[in-house]
């Protein structure tokens, strides 16, 4: 029989007493709301990512330049495929205006030039002349148009050939601070990095929904502005957008993205950290089918890249950079720094 602790002079039980009386019933409540699936908070809230703001700004500065060249270079290889369509149209309808004109200069030579005057010596009776000036005229009109079309054609062509050089230069050029970048990029992480690395499989499917882009392809501006669903900051519409998309794509586990103070994407509303483990955030290395949904996850935002604006992924020890692909990457040891507890993606 369980023993009562006798109440005090003021009629109340002692407080060791009131504490332990509780506590089966604050076991009963924790065990229904882990059943219920309520109030799963994660074990670290936010992750501490290491890093130098050097490297953080580095990263993002050489990342941007390289997507806004391949923008430009892609818009002028779209340019330069119209142009060449273009030449070669003109150069067919070259080949018909320069038979027909050709056709003109070889009547001419058979038959002589014709004048009023050896018509009129030719014709039977003043209607027969002025038939044969209103043909005159019209094989006139008919010759002069034939030959201002095929002027007309070769000037476009000369043209077309002109604006296709012009690409072929502003391609090289992008091409070249493209290659700039990476050489940058790589300076940059040499310091955590030893080099390239094989990156991860999953996440096979380019599904994402496009963010919102300039009519030139580019991406436009965008402040903190909207609500971030995560944390009781701001995201842009941009990385809400990626958000968006990556859950519905199947990830759907703990991820906080806007973060206040510091440096890199996440002051900036630019930047999740998504959770590898069920429950959130855990100060351990991913293993398993946690290390399995880590891999998905960084695979999937890479695969869709181009169609949320992602600057770059780290996961497990790599990161994934537009200019140089996936190499090594290394923290200062705790699974937070290394990324070996979660995926994190900065935006655009």
């Amino acid at each position: 029989m369980r023993r009562t602790m006798p109440a005090g002079p003021d009629g109340r039980r002692p407080l060791t007493a009131v504490r332990r009386a509780r506590r089966p019933l604050a076991a009963l409540l924790v065990a229904v709301a882990l059943l219920l699936g309520v109030g799963a908070v994660p074990a670290y809230a936010e992750p501490n990512e290491g890093g130098t703001k050097k490297l953080r700004d580095a990263l993002e500065a050489t990342a941007k330049a390289h997507i806004e060249a391949k923008g430009r270079l892609d818009n002028s290889k779209a340019r330069q495929k119209r142009l060449v369509g273009q030449l070669g149209a003109l150069e067919v309808r070259l080949v018909e205006l320069t038979a027909q004109v050709g056709e003109v200069a070889a009547q001419s030579y058979r038959l002589g030039r014709l004048t009023p005057t050896s018509m009129l010596l030719n014709s039977t009776s003043p209607e027969t002349f002025l038939e044969r000036a209103a043909s005159l005229d019209l094989m006139a009109q008919r010759d002069g148009r034939r030959l201002r079309s095929l002027t007309e054609a070769r000037e476009q062509a000369r043209q077309a050939k002109i604006a296709i050089d012009t690409e072929v230069r502003e391609q090289q050029k992008q091409l070249a601070v493209m290659a700039k970048k990476k050489k940058e990029a790589e300076a940059a992480l040499a310091a955590v990095s030893s080099g390239g690395s094989g990156g991860f499989s999953g996440g096979n499917s380019a599904s994402a929904k496009p963010a919102p882009r300039n009519s030139d392809g580019s991406w436009p501006s965008e402040s903190c502005s909207v609500n971030d669903p995560t944390t009781s900051g701001c995201i842009t519409p941009r990385t809400l957008n990626a958000l968006k998309q990556t859950q519905a794509a199947g990830y759907k586990r703990h991820v906080s993205c806007y973060r206040s103070g510091g440096s890199g994407e996440h002051p900036k509303g630019r930047a999740c950290d998504f959770s590898a483990a069920t429950n959130g955030f855990e100060d351990r290395t991913a293993t398993g089918g946690d290390k399995a949904y880590g891999d998905s996850l960084a695979a999937w935002h890479v695969r869709n890249a181009s169609r949320l604006g992602v600057l770059y992924v780290i996961w497990y020890r790599q990161i994934w950079h537009p200019g140089t692909g996936w190499r090594a990457y290394g923290g200062s040891g705790s699974p937070a720094a290394d990324h070996t507890n979660h995926v994190h993606l900065s935006m655009y």
